[in-house]
C-alpha cells in the first residue's frame, strides 16, 4: 500500500461515505480518488489519510484552474470521506 494508505482502496470505496467540508478533512480517510488535471495523476486514493499538505495541493490547484474530475465535488468545497473509521 502507498504511504498514508490506511485501508485498501477497494474497501474504502464500498464503505459508507459522507461529504465533509474541505477545511475539516485533514486526518480523515478519503472515500474516492482525487486526481487533479493536469497532470492527471492521483493525489489521493480511497483509503488514504488526508494530510494538510495534500489538501493545500488540491485546493491551490483548483484555485489556479486545475480540474479534479473524479472528486464528488469538482470544486473541492467538500471531499467524500469514509463515514466511519
Amino acid at each position: 500500500m502507498r504511504r498514508g494508505q490506511v485501508r485498501p482502496p477497494r474497501d474504502a470505496c464500498f464503505e459508507p461515505h459522507e461529504d465533509v467540508p474541505t477545511h475539516r478533512a485533514a486526518g480523515r480517510l478519503a472515500g474516492d480518488v482525487n486526481m487533479p488535471y493536469p497532470p492527471g495523476r492521483p493525489a489521493v486514493l480511497p483509503g488514504e489519510r488526508l494530510t494538510q499538505p495534500v489538501l493545500r495541493h488540491l485546493t491551490s490547484g483548483v484555485a489556479t484552474g486545475k480540474h479534479v474530475p473524479d472528486a464528488a465535488a469538482t470544486q473541492l468545497n467538500t471531499i467524500r470521506m469514509v463515514a466511519h473509521e
